[in-house]
């Protein structure tokens, strides 16, 4: 098991080996597996970068994030000349239902809403908006219509984590009630994580995933 300097010294290095982030702007501090970044960065997009950066560093066991988005001043726009770009990158994102997501922006912050049919609507759309110049935060508030039912969506998850998965798959459990899926059991590093919740957000008609999961070292 990693030491705390131990597991600071290597989350400063994935920092600066992230190529969307400066590390120099961000501050690393970890106490039992914990790590806090702060600090100021100038993009939505660089804080999103460093935190999903961090995740991927093995030891990792929580994550707090203490960063605020500090804009140039050459990067600054009005509320209603980002909310312009916003709709405009939706309309032109591929897979993406653009005329029923909903945007709204205050402050340089932006608000998603609406209905979509796959999670991966969701994250394009996203994904889309995260790297505009002005942005500060987004907040995704869209939601995934249920369309299958709970057997359907419990077989599908746990047959793509017996394929994508190995070993951190035997100890994954499925629970699945109405369009909401419950995963649990030890996993032994962030990335394995995430496949999991991948697995799960990928099954057609979650519209939830709840990760009581833990990462074992």
């Amino acid at each position: 098991m990693k030491t705390d300097a131990q597991l600071q010294q290597d989350v400063i290095a994935e920092l600066k080996w992230e190529p969307a982030v400066d590390a120099a702007q961000i501050g690393v501090e970890v106490k039992n597996g914990v790590v806090t970044l702060a600090g100021h960065v100038d993009s939505y997009a660089a804080k999103w970068e460093a935190e999903r950066a961090t995740q991927r560093v093995a030891g990792v066991k929580a994550l707090a994030v203490e960063m605020d988005v500090k804009l140039p001043g050459s990067n600054t726009r009005t509320d209603a000349d980002l909310a312009r770009s916003v709709e405009n990158v939706l309309q032109w994102s591929t897979g993406v239902p653009h005329d029923r997501i909903k945007v709204k922006v205050e402050g340089g912050y932006l608000t998603l809403s609406g209905e979509v049919d796959w999670e991966f609507q969701r994250r394009t759309a996203a994904s889309a908006v995260r790297y505009l110049i002005g942005v500060k935060g987004v907040s995704d508030q869209i939601v995934i219509k249920s369309k299958v039912s709970s057997s359907v969506v419990k077989a599908d998850i746990e047959a793509a984590l017996k394929r994508r998965a190995q070993t951190e798959a035997k100890g994954i459990s499925v629970a699945v009630q109405g369009a909401d899926v419950t995963l649990s059991g030890p996993v032994n590093s962030w990335s394995e994580r995430d496949l999991a919740r991948q697995s799960a957000w990928s099954a057609p008609g979650v519209r939830n995933v709840v990760d009581n999961m833990t990462v074992a070292y």
